[in-house]
């Protein structure tokens, strides 16, 4: 079983507009509502691989109760902390000649729901797998990731964290199954330039040096690349193909990648389907489906 935690999800209002103007109205061509959420995106796409999975984390009030109608549709399992005040938030995508985005803050937390979460979470079982994904925002605690973390440590859980800077490096002390920056977030991490195989491949040991256990770094145009546990390197391209959309594509390699471990617990296999994943929401307009997922994965 998966368990997704999403600190802040939202729902993406994506128009698209001719031509941006600012001195007249601007009326849209079309308009679309997704469900967003780092961890709500690695939802979905496991829910596309079956793989059973939850998400949690927060919602609030009519726009939260949108969102979960959303994932049912979808088939997407949810257990989420309703929250006493204010909505979900809404994120604003203008895509025209040039593009606009205008993410929300989201509302407030208090901290008798952050407990409600914790104790939420104490129901995960040793082998399960737990998936930390975005940064925490402004109006929850920063060490939310380190609580959760502390909390479960000990207890046999995979935990998978997709974070940057000291959100990430503060939970290494508890020895994560996963983590997955991309390679510029890994030599931000060090405070270097990391874009040759050499220098990914240094650094990303060093995140296991300091406990991660495998270390996968995404890296745009150039594929992938996975130091796992036993400190064997495996790199992998990406398919051919045009790039439409850039959302969600790290989410969907973690997704893939997790499924991948679940179903062989293999590692050439699991980044192979963690990099087919990510290329078939790199070429749809929205996350991954599997029938592209299956045609990826193959001629990868």
């Amino acid at each position: 079983m998966v368990y997704t935690v999403t600190l802040n999800p939202a729902l993406d209002y994506v128009m698209k507009v001719g031509s941006l103007r600012y001195d007249d109205i601007n009326r849209s061509k079309s308009e679309t509502i997704y469900y967003g959420g780092k961890g709500i995106n690695v939802s979905a796409v496991l829910s596309q691989l079956s793989v059973e999975n939850k998400a949690l984390g927060f919602v609030a009030g009519f726009t939260g109760n949108a969102l979960e109608e959303m994932l049912r549709a979808d088939g997407i399992a949810y257990d989420f902390i309703h929250l006493s005040s204010g909505i979900t938030r809404v994120n604003v995508k203008i895509k025209a000649d040039t593009e606009l985005d205008i993410n929300a803050n989201g509302p407030e937390v208090t901290e008798a729901e952050v407990e409600q979460l914790l104790a939420k979470l104490e129901g995960i079982a040793a082998g399960d797998y737990l998936v930390l994904a975005g940064a925490v925002p402004k109006n929850l605690p920063s060490d939310i990731y380190e609580r959760i973390l502390k909390r479960l440590s000990g207890k046999g859980i995979r935990f998978v964290v997709d974070a940057t800077g000291e959100l990430l490096l503060k939970v290494l002390k508890y020895e994560p199954f996963l983590v997955k920056p991309n390679h510029h977030e890994l030599g931000d991490l060090f405070g270097v330039t990391t874009q040759t195989d050499a220098q990914i491949e240094t650094y990303a040991k060093k995140l296991q040096q300091m406990g991660a256990k495998n270390v996968l770094v995404s890296r745009g145009g150039d594929g992938a690349t996975l130091i796992d546990e036993t400190g064997a390197v495996h790199s992998i391209s990406n398919a051919k193909g045009t790039l439409i959309n850039s959302v969600g594509c790290g989410d969907s390699m973690v997704a893939g990648f997790v499924a991948g471990c679940l179903q062989k617990g293999d590692y050439a296999h699991a980044l192979r389907l963690g990099a087919a994943c990510g290329n078939a929401t790199a070429f749809s307009e929205a996350l991954a489906q599997r029938a592209d997922i299956d045609r990826i994965y193959e001629i990868l």
